[in-house]
């Protein structure tokens, strides 16, 4: 068979061998295989349903396609630069085994639509495994929250103690983040799951095809609405480029958490062993560098978005072929959001939660001066006099290395004669959380408020 490109009959000479490897996008679009295929096959269907190529035309070229699909799988089916993209291999390959009827296939269509409908195809599968993975995290989620339902930790803001909250409060902030994510590719989904095939090459076609039949065999809601659009517009690739941004800044804000937590200075959590590695250097060393690269590789997910949105922010209407630069971005993205949940998943999955020393953390930083300037309001004080009084007390408490709870009430008094011995039981750590009952508060209650929630949630998907 003959080595010329199956568009190259214009051409009076060859394209130069630089310029092969430069234009050539098979290295990357090889991961569309199974998704041409499949396009082409429902493609096929609908030129004979319509009679535009004849039954058993149809029935030879798709038999061939199956045949060719199990050749790739099984690792028979080998590409070079030559082949260009994954479109242009599968379409010799068809015509090498077929002959002339193999040349049909691509009637109808351009790869303008066709590598539009294997991506959309493509961002469809992968956006449901997504779900999946974020539905199992948040799963897991959920069992540590339970398993660790009482036990109270600091809260942070600016980095600096806070509030006291519970443990499990906090790690359900992560469940809320990644059902938003969840919800985001839900919606994504919806944007995706529209057909393109049948646009061409931007105008349409001359032939009396069915867009609907193509969709319906390819389980698409139903088919895009303007074929100039179509072919030149990668929303539905930068809505999935931006959902992984954040679900990956999500899992990036859990990694800084926790490789803060891990430290000998916190040592809230500790990580197991199968996710940490050691120093070249220093033997005591044992580091969270699972979760650093989780954070690290955030910068890449990133860059994706903003590369595909610097791609697209120049482009005439309609196909340029700038866009064959969105899949690296895609692909990219995906795999490095996919093993970062997979990760982030077993590393949940098998941390230890410092209780004891989540509670001694308590005990400094008077995490329970608020309290106590909420105790002062219930005895009559304004909300702001009472900020002011309490701030003193503090001060006089860090002058004189005591803690709230060490103040005598003779203390208390000279300060604000409203205190009464009652304030001890107001201020306890325990008290301090179990009284914030408002909804999506830190209390026992409104915690298991949240768990029942979620749980209903992911049985309602």
């Amino acid at each position: 068979m003959s080595k010329l490109k199956l568009w190259e009959g214009r051409f009076s000479k060859s394209t130069s061998q630089i310029f092969d490897l430069f234009n050539a996008s098979i290295m990357t679009d090889i991961k569309l295989f199974e998704y041409d295929i499949l396009g082409s096959t429902a493609h096929v269907k609908m030129l004979a349903k319509c009679n535009i190529i004849l039954e058993d035309e149809a029935k030879l070229i798709i038999d061939a396609l199956y045949q060719i699909l199990e050749d790739f799988k099984s690792g028979k089916i080998k590409y070079e630069i030559s082949d260009e993209d994954v479109h242009m291999l599968i379409e010799k390959e068809l015509i090498k085994r077929i002959g002339e009827v193999g040349k049909k296939v691509h009637t109808a269509r351009s790869r303008n639509d066709q590598v539009v409908l294997d991506e959309r195809l493509f961002c469809r599968e992968k956006n449901l495994h997504l779900q999946e993975l974020i539905k199992m995290l948040i799963n897991t989620i959920v069992n540590l929250a339970e398993e660790n339902i009482d036990v109270i930790m600091p809260g942070f803001t600016h980095l600096q103690k806070a509030q006291p909250i519970l443990f499990s409060h906090y790690i359900l902030a992560y469940a809320q983040m990644l059902k938003r994510d969840l919800l985001r590719l839900r919606q994504n989904y919806s944007i995706t799951n529209l057909s393109p095939l049948g646009s061409a090459a931007l105008a349409g076609t001359t032939f009396d095809i069915d867009r609907f039949f193509v969709a319906n065999e390819l389980g698409f809601e139903s088919v895009t609405e303007n074929s100039i659009d179509t072919v030149s517009e990668r929303d539905f690739v930068l809505d999935m480029l931006f959902s992984l941004a954040m679900i990956q800044m999500h899992l990036s804000r859990l990694a800084e958490d926790f490789i803060i937590f891990n430290t000998d200075e916190f040592k809230f959590i500790e990580l197991d062993d199968s996710f940490c590695s050691g120093s070249s250097i220093m033997p005591q060393k044992k580091n969270p560098d699972a979760l650093e690269l989780i954070r690290g590789k955030t910068g890449r997910v990133y860059a994706n978005l903003i590369g595909l949105l610097t791609v697209l922010k120049g482009l005439p209407l309609s196909y340029n072929k700038d866009l064959q630069e969105d899949k690296e971005f895609l692909f990219d993205s995906i795999e490095t959001v996919e093993m970062s949940l997979v990760i982030i998943n077993e590393i949940l999955k098998t941390l230890k939660v410092n209780k004891e020393n989540m509670a001694i953390s308590c005990k400094s930083g008077f995490i329970n001066a608020t309290d106590l300037a909420d105790y002062l309001v219930t005895k009559g004080v304004a909300f702001r006099d009472a900020h002011f009084i309490v701030g003193n007390i503090v001060k006089y408490c860090i002058e004189s290395s005591k803690t709230l709870e060490d103040l005598s009430l003779e203390e208390y008094k000279r300060f604000c004669e409203k205190i009464r011995e009652d304030v001890y039981q107001y201020i306890k750590i325990e008290t301090c959380v179990n009284r914030r009952k408002s909804y999506g508060g830190t209390s026992l209650e409104s915690v298991k408020r949240q768990i029942d929630n979620l749980k209903k949630f992911l049985k309602s998907l």
